[in-house]
Order: structure tokens, then sequence, then C-alpha cells
């Protein structure tokens, strides 16, 4: 056993078997976690969404990636040990980690994220809602505060102790990073399962060369800066390979349109959405006006792509297709001038390619070391990946009328 659970008398005495890394070990007392209903259903929202539709092995589910991240997580703190000191984390702090590392993603939406952007409250404080709430007496079982758990995972709560300041920050830090446990499972996991090899990661060198700076935050040593390239560039190939395919864009634009159109109408409310798996969320939209959308999708019935475009900040056609508020203006009038039976106009949002992690005993940051990876490259990779798409339907688009109104409205606004 790795020092690091032997001081803190953490055992992982319990199997679960896993296509990626094989034996997850887990404690006994966690077990409460992970069968619960809260745990149990993960496993009825894919991982993945509507990618399932271009790679058909994507049927990996939240709850698989929840215990990968887990063993990420277990992995990541063992080698921070083995290579810096954190004799302040006790054994409830490090069990609250694992548990939040393994519950990170229970108030997550169904269907990937199409739902982003919407005005609903963040996964992240949903999560915390159930870690504090249903779930308080199986985090309570397997050793943790839930208090302490809730606050790793929604960062806007308070450290619920005194004196758990420091491990607060440092959790924090380890699950939502550069080399996260998160990032660490979902670029291996959803590579592995769409069959691609783009995202797949060493994290055993990964590993070895984690630790702490001389402020406690976690960091690389030098001989690592290799690892944090390959995790730029995989996350960048699997944006644009999988993660924002055209077809998969087109999907999700079209939920977001339906989701959007039957918030405003009033026909479902925020709350409505939360706590959702994908049969939940079809179930809800089945009755709204906008049901057509869904079932294209459930079915597989995509609108086709009329045009693509670079966005472009400084055009005002394309700031009114990136708004919420003013896109399904631009759709209607797109559909009209374009004499379109449907329009949905796709934005995808800024993204971030995190990269200042701090290089261990040299006093510099990863984006002021020695990489090709200079901050004006990882801003490239955002605006590149960026691209405005309009989709309508197989009729319209064979006519071309509503391909022509397109790149009329977006080439002279």
């Amino acid at each position: 056993m790795p020092a690091l659970w032997e001081r803190l008398g953490i055992e992982f005495s319990e199997p679960i078997r896993d296509p990626l890394w094989r034996n997850i070990m887990v404690p006994a007392d966690f077990a409460d976690i992970l069968t619960s209903p809260e745990f149990i259903k993960l496993s009825r929202i894919m991982q993945l969404g509507p990618a399932q539709l271009v790679y058909p092995g994507a049927t990996h589910t939240r709850r698989a990636h929840s215990i990968g991240v887990f063993e990420m997580a277990k992995r990541v703190l063992q080698s921070i040990d083995a290579h810096s000191s954190i004799e302040f984390v006790d054994a409830a702090g490090a069990r609250g980690f694992l548990a939040a590392s393994l519950c990170h993603d229970l108030g997550h939406f169904p269907y990937a994220h199409s739902l982003k952007e919407l005005p609903l409250r963040e996964h992240e404080s949903l999560t915390a809602d159930v870690v504090r709430g249903p779930l308080a007496h199986a985090v309570s079982v397997a050793g943790a505060d839930p208090e302490f758990v809730a606050a790793i995972v929604d960062t806007e709560l308070p450290a619920p102790r005194s004196g758990a300041t420091r491990q607060l920050a440092l959790f924090r830090s380890l699950l939502s990073g550069v080399l996260d446990p998160d990032k660490l499972d979902y670029l291996n996991r959803d590579a592995w399962s769409c069959g691609v090899p783009y995202g797949l990661q060493d994290v055993d060198f990964t590993l070895q060369h984690l630790g702490l700076d001389a402020s406690g935050s976690p960091g690389i040593g030098a001989r690592g800066i290799m690892a944090v390239e390959a995790v730029l560039f995989s996350k960048y190939q699997m944006y644009r390979a999988v993660y924002w395919h055209k077809s998969v864009r087109a999907a999700t634009a079209m939920i977001k349109k339906a989701v959007i159109e039957s918030l405003h109408s009033g026909a479902i409310a925020p709350t409505d959405l939360y706590g959702l798996d994908d049969q939940g969320f079809y179930s809800l939209m089945a009755g709204v006006r906008r049901t057509g959308l869904i079932r294209a999708v459930f079915d597989g019935a995509l609108l086709k792509p009329c045009l693509e475009l670079p966005f472009d900040p400084a055009n005002e056609a394309f700031v009114r297709a990136a708004s919420l508020d003013t896109r399904s203006t631009l759709e209607s009038e797109l559909a009209r001038l374009g004499s379109a039976a449907e329009v949905v106009i796709d934005v995808p949002e800024p993204i971030s390619f995190e990269s200042d992690l701090p290089i261990i005993d040299t006093g510099a940051t990863f984006s002021t070391s020695s990489t090709v990876f200079r901050p004006e490259v990882v801003q490239s990779f955002t605006a590149s990946l960026r691209v405005l798409r309009v989709f309508s339907d197989t009729q319209s688009v064979r006519r071309g009328k509503i391909t022509a109104a397109a790149a009329e409205l977006f080439a002279h606004s």
C-alpha cells in the first residue's frame, strides 16, 4: 500500500472492473455512495450525448466516467504525496477529496453540454445540493464531511470548518486544473470509446512528475512539460474531431433551440431541467411545441449544414447569432429569406485551454517555459474551433436558397 494511504488508514479493498483502468479499488465504506439512486442515475446519462450518432461506440455513461475520475484522483493524490510534503492532509480531508471526485457530476445535465449557456444553475451547485442533501448520510459513512465535499466541487461555497482552508484550496486546484483527474479520465475514456487516438494520454508518465511548488500549488517537473503539451493538443483534437464535430453540433443546436423556445414560452421552467437523466429529459420535452426537433435528434434525423464560417466577433450578424437573446430572431429572418422550413444557427461557446501550471523548482509557469504552446498559440486553438454554422432541413439545403441567404447575411452585415 502506498505510504499516503497507510498513513491515513484508508484501505482500498473492493474492486470495480473498468475497461479503461482495469481494476479500480475503492474503500468498502464508499459502497453507500456507489449504490445510491443519485449515483446510479448517472448510468442513465450518456457522457457524450449526441456524439454516439457519429461514433457508435460513444455510449459510455457519466457513472463510468465518475468512477474513472475517482481512480485518477486517487493516483494524483498519492503521486503528489510521493514528491511533496502534504502532511497537512488528514484522513477526513483525503476521503472528502475522493468522494468529491466520485460525486462531481451528480448535478450534471443530460445530453452532454446541449444545455450549456442556458439560464440554469451551474451543475456544480446542483451537485453540492445532492451531496449535502439526499447523499449526505452515504458521504458521512464514507468518512467524509458532506459540507467539505460540496465545497470542493462548488468553489462558491466557503470552507465548512476551521483548519480546512489549506486542504480545500489544494483539493479544488487538483479537481479542476490543467492536469485534473476529470480531464485525465474523459480524454482517455472518450477517445477509447469513440475509437480515435487523439485523446490518449500517458497517465503514468504524467503522474511521475506531479508535485507542489514552493507556494504549495500543484505543478509539474520540467521533464513533465511534454505531458501538459499532450493534454492541450489532445483536448484540441478531441474538440475538433469529436466534441464539436459538425453533426454533434447540429444535434446540440437543435436541442438547445427547442429548450430555449420552451423556456421563453413558459412551457417549461428552469427547475424542470434539474435532476433529469436522458430519458427524463425526453419525457419532459415530449409535450412542448418543439417536440419535433428533440424527436429528430432522438431518431438521428439531423438538420444539414448549409453554411460554415469562422466566428467573426467584429461582424454584427455574428454577434447577434452568438447571443441567445437575438439568435431566434435571426433564425426566423433567415428562414423567411431562404424560404426554409427550419433554420437553426449554432455558435459554440468560447472554451479555455488551461495552461497556467507552475513548473516546480524553476519559478516559471508552463506558458513561459520552453514550449511551443505560448499564450497566442493556445488562443489560436480556441479561435480555430469556434465556427458558426447554419443548419436547415434537407429540402431547403438542396434548393440552395437558404445557403445563399445565409452567405449574404453573414458576409455583408
